[in-house]
């Protein structure tokens, strides 16, 4: 805001220099989604905050050719509250964009313009695809997804993980695998956070679930043998709920597109399976489309070229998957996620554990 004789002139607050024309004419250049004309203008046309980052919607303007280029654009920043606690997010979806994405299937992710991780500032930001105009999710949280939806749903996350699945890079060029050690360290510093927890709950959590707890913390050893068996295992998105998942709107012929990919890792694919349904459904609508869902999953990833994996061993890791949710309350409430989000999730995979006998695994 600036005040010229008296007048009071309101003011875009300064773009970041990635904002620029000519850093986007550059940037598109390179990304091939612009031939001989040049970004004259930038506009913003709508900003937000999520929960660790800032997002800023742009409209572009060219001069010269320029048929095919986007109007708008996605430009994905740091949060500034947290740009230096969760720095590792930023970098990990820096990295899927610009690694990973470009050698994925089609239609399974918004295009990337331009990605870039400073490791000495630790700034970083994404160009994406504005996919606003022809997709949407599919219901305002927390509502459940139409059969539909969730079909559509399921259909991109099986094409995601078969894209992926015992794939040659896993551990070398694509992500790292985590040793034994590691694992033992990480259900260390989980029994620490679950003590509190349980003290902070006192009797709001019964004896039955903290049993449940002990012996899941007991036996994890045990349970991480199906990851380090490094058989059948994929790229999962690790935040895999339906509102990080973009469906075409109405009349529109496309595919769904998932997004936020700050959480991406090697694991069983059930995992982000039991996440959607186990942890963000209550038990009517989990039992109307869980099964339904599991079979389309495993048809689907057969249909995209994975082999030697039975309907029985998805049941087995889909159990085991829902089984290990029971830890993500915790380690939610242990960065300060609101009991609104931690409190439902936990009561959600609590009943999906004792639908699907999931102690038996213990």
């Amino acid at each position: 805001m600036a005040r010229h004789g008296g007048i009071v002139v309101m003011t875009n607050p300064q773009l970041p220099a990635v904002a620029e024309p000519n850093f986007l004419t550059a940037a598109l250049r390179k990304a091939g989604a612009l031939d001989a004309g040049a970004v004259r203008e930038v506009k913003v046309l709508h900003e937000r905050d999520t929960l660790v980052s800032h997002i800023i919607r742009l409209g572009l303007r060219y001069v010269g050719e320029s048929a095919g280029s986007p109007q708008t654009l996605f430009l994905k920043t740091p949060h500034a509250n947290f740009a230096k606690t969760l720095v590792h997010g930023g970098r990990h979806e820096v990295t899927f964009y610009t690694k990973l994405a470009p050698n994925m299937p089609p239609g399974l992710v918004p295009r990337c313009f331009d990605g870039r991780f400073d490791e000495e500032s630790t700034d970083w930001h994404l160009l994406l695809e504005d996919l606003t105009d022809s997709h949407e999710v599919a219901t305002q949280w927390p509502l459940p997804p139409s059969r539909d939806q969730a079909i559509a749903i399921v259909t991109t996350l099986a094409r995601w993980h078969a894209a992926w699945w015992d794939h040659p890079g896993l551990g070398d060029t694509v992500g790292t695998w985590v040793s034994a050690d590691e694992s033992a360290q990480h259900m260390e510093i989980f029994a620490g956070h679950y003590d509190r927890f349980a003290d902070l709950l006192g009797d709001r959590l019964s004896e039955e679930r903290r049993i449940l707890y002990r012996r899941l913390i007991d036996q994890s050893a045990r349970l991480f043998e199906r990851y380090h068996s490094r058989r059948h295992l994929t790229i999962a998105h690790g935040d895999a709920h339906i509102w990080n998942f973009m469906l075409p709107r109405a009349g529109v012929a496309d595919t769904v597109r998932m997004f936020d990919f700050d959480q991406w890792r090697i694991n069983v694919a059930t995992g982000d399976l039991a996440y959607m349904m186990a942890m963000q459904w209550y038990p009517e609508r989990r039992q109307v489309l869980e099964r339904a869902l599991l079979n389309h999953y495993h048809e689907t990833l057969i249909a995209n070229g994975v082999r030697g994996y039975s309907r029985g061993a998805l049941d087995q890791d889909y159990r085991r998957s829902v089984l290990w949710h029971i830890t993500k309350p915790v380690w939610q409430w242990s960065i300060n996620i609101p009991p609104l989000i931690w409190w439902n999730n936990l009561e959600r995979v609590m009943m999906a554990v004792e639908d699907l006998g999931c102690e038996e695994l213990l």
